[in-house]
């Protein structure tokens, strides 16, 4: 069974990043109308602890510009966390009152991780339907990291080379 663009699409949050040097990573914008749900990924690298990240889930009204606020309705979340991800790890859900920042942990900073943030397009507030994800860390030493999106329940089903761009 056929998945990318059938059941689901992918698009860059941010490419590979330092979260050093680029003070945080701000990612791109994602409309939501084509889709009923959007999973952000975050994915990094062990860095410095003390250093850790949170995450940040922004709604817009505009592919570029216009409004844009905070978007406060995740309550729960995934992540993988070890010293070295190796494939052995399972998923823990964590769970916090309705908030569009994400905390990460208190020692996710020097461990190797993976998160998941779900958001569904009908949680947008009306008049706004882009949807990004920011990570927000002070960071003095390297950290690398990476997002991307996953988007589900696509509304125009077709082969991935046919697919509208995410921000369209």
């Amino acid at each position: 069974m056929d998945l990318l663009g059938y059941r689901l699409d992918i698009g860059s949050a941010f490419a590979p990043v330092d979260l050093n040097t680029a003070n945080g990573a701000t990612g791109h914008r994602v409309h939501l109308r084509n889709y009923e749900s959007i999973a952000f990924v975050f994915i990094k690298a062990a860095g410095t602890a003390g250093e850790d990240p949170d995450l940040d889930v922004q709604e817009h009204n505009a592919a570029t510009g216009g409004t844009s606020q905070d978007l406060d309705v995740i309550t729960e979340f995934y992540s993988k966390q070890e010293t070295v991800l190796d494939g052995d790890e399972v998923w823990v859900r964590s769970t916090q009152t309705a908030a569009s920042e994400v905390e990460l942990g208190a020692t996710s900073a020097e461990v190797e991780g993976i998160w998941v943030v779900q958001v569904d397009a009908a949680q947008l507030s009306a008049g706004f339907e882009w949807l990004s994800v920011n990570v927000v860390v002070t960071a003095a030493a390297a950290q690398l990291a990476a997002g991307i999106y996953i988007m589900g329940g696509l509304k125009i089903q077709r082969r991935p080379d046919l697919l509208a761009q995410p921000n369209a």
